[in-house]
C-alpha cells in the first residue's frame, strides 16, 4: 500500500471575475466548481424556475429533515433529477459522504449541511485536507459553517477515503499479503502485551508476597 500513490486533477483556480462577496447572495446559489452549485433551498423554489435552466441544472441534492418536508421538497420531479437526504443540522448527526459523480448539480440547504457534503465532494475530487477544502467553498459561498459534529467527520472522511481509494486499486493478492502482514504484526504486538502483563502480575504477587 506504500508504493501506491493516488493522483488527483487540479483544482480550478478562482475565476478573475468572481462576484465579491455580500450577504445579500446568502439568498442565491453560488457556483463552487463547474456545474456544481451550493445554495439555500430559497434558490430552487418554484419562481426560480427559469434561473436553474439559465445554469443548466440538471440534478438537485435536497438535504433537510423529515420534520422540513412539508415546506422542503422537490418542485420540479419532472424537469430535474432529485436525490433527498434526510439529515439534521445537528452535532450528533452522523453524516454519510460518498463519491458523488461530477455533474450539474445543486445542493439545497443553508450553511450547514448543504456545505458539509459539498467540502466532502471536493476533498474527494481533489484529494485536498478538510481545512483547505472548507476554505475554498467558502471563498465561494462565504456564510458557509458546517456544526463542530460535521466538520469532526469531515476530518475523520480526510484519512479514511484516501485509503479506500487504495484498497480499490490493490489486486485481491495484494490485499492478501497487507492482511497477512498486519496479522503478523498484530500477533507480535498481542505477545508482546501478554508478556507485559505478566511481568505486572509479577509484581502485584511480590508486592502482596512483601
Amino acid at each position: 500500500m506504500e508504493d501506491m500513490k493516488l493522483e488527483f486533477p487540479s483544482l480550478p483556480q478562482c475565476k478573475e471575475d468572481t462576484e465579491e462577496w455580500t450577504y445579500t447572495m446568502e439568498g442565491k446559489m453560488q457556483e463552487i466548481l463547474h456545474g456544481l452549485f451550493l445554495g439555500p433551498y430559497s434558490s430552487a423554489m418554484k419562481s426560480k424556475l427559469s434561473i436553474l435552466q439559465i445554469y443548466g441544472i440538471t440534478h438537485i441534492i435536497c438535504i433537510r429533515q423529515n420534520i422540513e418536508a412539508n415546506f422542503i421538497k422537490p418542485n420540479f420531479q419532472k424537469l430535474f433529477r432529485y436525490l433527498v437526504l434526510d439529515t439534521a443540522d445537528n452535532p450528533v448527526e452522523k453524516m454519510f459522504f460518498t463519491n458523488w459523480r461530477k455533474s450539474c448539480c445543486a445542493w439545497k440547504c443553508r450553511i450547514s449541511r448543504s456545505a458539509a457534503f459539498v467540502t466532502a465532494y471536493v476533498m474527494g475530487i481533489f484529494g485536498m485536507k478538510c481545512r483547505e477544502a472548507s476554505a475554498y467553498v467558502r471563498e465561494r459561498r462565504f456564510c458557509i459553517n458546517p456544526n463542530t459534529g460535521f466538520f469532526h467527520q469531515l476530518q475523520e472522511y480526510e484519512a479514511i477515503y484516501p485509503a479506500k481509494l487504495i484498497i480499490q486499486m490493490m489486486s485481491p493478492l495484494q490485499i492478501e499479503r497487507s492482511l497477512s502482514v498486519h496479522s503478523a504484526t498484530t500477533g507480535s504486538l498481542k505477545r508482546t502485551h501478554e508478556d507485559d502483563d505478566d511481568f505486572g502480575n509479577m509484581q502485584m504477587a511480590t508486592a502482596q508476597n512483601g
